[in-house]
């Protein structure tokens, strides 16, 4: 470190996050933000474990309704697919 600069020591508040992998599968990665509410909940959280919390949070939302998008698509193939073969048959 520079003279000029000095290192801000961690208030008993403050954490290092250690950010296990990421969930998965999609019933994982639902199940993950039940725990995010519970550690912002207990007020433990400091500002920025709570802002990775909530990133956290973010991202496995948008990620679950990715994989619902792609699942719907699925199913309207499949009876698509029902449909014509009833048409041809």
């Amino acid at each position: 470190m520079s003279e000029t600069q000095t290192a801000i020591p961690k208030t008993s508040t403050q954490t290092d996050t250690v950010h296990e992998p990421g969930p998965q599968t999609y019933e994982q990665a639902t199940g993950r933000p039940e725990s995010i509410i519970e550690r912002l909940d207990s007020g433990e959280a400091g500002l920025h474990e709570t802002l990775e919390l909530c990133r956290e949070g973010r991202t496995l939302v948008e990620r679950c309704a990715a994989e619902l998008d792609e699942v719907a698509h699925g199913l309207q193939e499949l009876r698509l697919d029902e449909l014509v073969a009833r048409l041809e048959g």
